[in-house]
């Protein structure tokens, strides 16, 4: 059986302990992941806060993968991925060691309690939108 494989854009942030290493360890994860290759990364940028929190700066990034996972095997990798780097879910907006996002999925539109494709705050996060606007020319 043939799986067919779709773009996937996820973001990267990390607030709290080795900002570079807990990106560089998300890509690494990310890309290893099992019918998964990462084909782009976007520039990192230093961003505040959201929702001015008094927290250390974010940085942020986002990848672009080529996947044949269904978009909730890649949710659930995220979530390992965050955890193993140290995430603690709590309070919303709370800082953190690693948070990834799916951003986007192929041209799928998903609304369920657990994901949301393309996320909800999207159009709320221009340093999403310019780290979008970087990787797309890879949909190639």
């Amino acid at each position: 059986m043939t799986r067919t494989t779709e773009w996937a854009y996820v973001a990267l942030g990390s607030n709290l302990g080795d900002r570079p290493g807990n990106l560089a360890a998300a890509r690494k994860a990310l890309g290893a992941l099992p019918m998964t290759t990462l084909a782009a990364a976007s520039r990192i940028e230093e961003t505040a806060p959201l929702a001015g929190m008094d927290q250390p700066p974010y940085l942020n990034q986002m990848v672009l993968l080529k996947t044949a996972l269904d978009p909730h095997t890649l949710l659930a990798a995220c979530q390992a991925i965050e955890l193993s780097a140290g995430r603690a879910r709590g309070e919303r907006w709370a800082p953190r060691t690693l948070d990834l996002d799916i951003v986007r999925f192929g041209d799928r539109h998903l609304d369920q309690p657990d994901l949301i494709i393309p996320h909800p705050e999207l159009s709320h996060r221009d340093f999403w939108l310019r780290e979008l606007a970087e990787l797309q020319p890879n949909e190639l």
